[in-house]
């Protein structure tokens, strides 16, 4: 999986080998990338993941090395202080964004920056004669070895990246975090999670499903919780290849009154901009209820035509008066976790 990573920021090119990382364990290839190295490096490299709990310093140091050689394929990215000739700041990349990044995933992180740790800091490049007492000895040798890869035998940083963060994500996953605790999770990394869950290339169909199930099951939430839903039901979900049109239904997700009238409804929209004529079709959908509010969802947050967005909302609300509210999913589902008591 080659992807260019040239005027990628170090945040940008984190969150792209993550993404990449997810659609390799998804679809069952990233054995296969694993088998492309020869012996040598898969020994190594199974050194580093062996070691991602005890040589967390190590791992970052070496995930921030590795993402700024995409950043800077010039570098040589054994001269990690600046004050080396021809050196770049390797701890300021890693506590601005390694660390930061390692903590959101889950990973295993250090609390500021590997460089931190004596074994690591110091003034000398980190080649195969490095004298920094690295424990076990193992973990130094593979840590100088993919370094040594990289610079001397020109070794893609981007093959030893997508394995260990295919690796961590294991990793991760084994340790059975309880993900149905929201309390252990911030709305943050909640958000991020579904973001790369989206997002994901997926080899099956019902990807584009995805979206819809998260604002369903946030109203699954709102409906018991919030006074504005007291008397309401939420109506189960439609067959995913049902057509509106069809079922009758005004959007993917309903309430209804005691009187089993449309009180407010979603739509939830995966990779499509919103536009005036979505809106327009909306209204198309509802006008005949006597719907309160009705909301317009994508997970792509730009909105095309803003000006002429809102004349169609205003329009609606003053021949209707119903509300549309248009957005980004992402915004609207942390804006949804945020009213949840529980």
């Amino acid at each position: 999986m080659k992807t260019t990573y040239k005027g990628k920021s170090h945040k940008e090119i984190l969150h792209k080998i993550y993404s990449n990382a997810l659609t390799l364990l998804n679809e069952n290839k990233i054995e296969s990338l694993f088998n492309s190295l020869s012996n040598t490096e898969k020994s190594h490299i199974g050194v580093i993941t062996e070691n991602f709990e005890r040589g967390k310093g190590v791992l970052t140091v070496l995930i921030t090395s590795l993402v700024h050689k995409l950043y800077n394929p010039r570098q040589d990215i054994r001269r990690h202080q600046d004050n080396m000739n021809d050196g770049y700041s390797g701890r300021g990349i890693d506590t601005k964004y390694i660390t930061p990044f390692m903590k959101e995933m889950g990973f295993p992180a250090m609390s500021e920056s590997g460089w931190l740790t004596r074994s690591l800091e110091q003034n000398l490049p980190y080649d195969l004669s490095y004298p920094g007492k690295i424990t076990p000895k193992e973990l130094k040798t593979a840590f100088l070895y993919l370094f040594d890869q990289i610079e001397s035998h020109n070794e893609s940083p981007e093959k030893y990246l997508l394995i260990l963060a295919a690796k961590l994500i294991e990793h991760r996953e084994k340790k059975k975090i309880d993900l149905a605790k929201p309390t252990a999770l911030t709305i943050a990394t909640i958000i991020n999670f579904l973001k790369q869950h989206f997002e994901a290339k997926y080899s099956s169909r019902g990807a584009s499903r995805l979206p819809t199930l998260a604002v369903y099951a946030a109203y699954q939430c709102m409906v018991k919780e919030m006074k504005r839903f007291q008397g309401k039901r939420l109506m189960p979900l439609e067959e995913h290849t049902s057509s509106d049109k069809r079922s009758g239904r005004v959007g993917d997700i309903e309430i209804r009154d005691a009187e089993d009238k449309v009180f407010e409804a979603v739509e939830i929209k995966h990779g499509v901009t919103i536009n005036p004529q979505l809106i327009r079709d909306a209204y198309e959908k509802f006008k005949s209820h006597p719907i309160q509010r009705y909301y317009l969802l994508s997970t792509v947050e730009e909105i095309q035509d803003g000006e002429n967005i809102n004349k169609e909302i205003s329009r609606i609300l003053k021949i209707h008066g119903c509300q549309v509210i248009v957005n980004g999913i992402y915004p609207s589902l942390k804006y949804y976790l945020r009213l949840l008591h529980n």
